[in-house]
């Protein structure tokens, strides 16, 4: 079956940036063929964030959280989805996942990426 696979995180100071990616593994699957493709994050004992959307017309979305500091962006010809972080803060640590939105079961959850913000 189909699989979201997450990378591009690691560990960083804050104020700092990092880019994550997003594709897919297994299956037949087109980014073209899905509205809204979005971020997510998830610390232990917490449920699930929405951090951005990108709808497949141009548009986005973004947590109060993150707005001003992360941009989503999405490249459907290339079957790939990107969020970069800027002036990154420790509460922005977290394992980062990405999906369509809302999720569904035609696509699995992936590993996702650590993203690990010091002060």
């Amino acid at each position: 079956q189909a699989q979201f696979v997450e990378s591009g995180g690691g560990l960083v100071q804050s104020g700092g940036s990092l880019r994550l990616s997003c594709a897919a593994s297994g299956g037949v699957i087109k980014f073209s063929n899905i509205e809204n493709l979005a971020w997510y994050r998830q610390v232990p004992d917490k449920r699930r964030e929405l951090v951005a959307e990108a709808l497949d017309d141009g548009s986005t979305y973004y947590s109060a959280a993150v707005k001003g500091r992360f941009t989503i962006s999405r490249d459907n010809a290339e079957n790939a989805l990107y969020l970069q972080m800027n002036n990154l803060k420790p509460e922005d640590t977290a394992v980062y996942y990405c999906n369509q939105y809302p999720p569904d079961r035609s696509i699995l959850w992936g590993q996702g990426t650590q993203v690990t913000v010091s002060s």
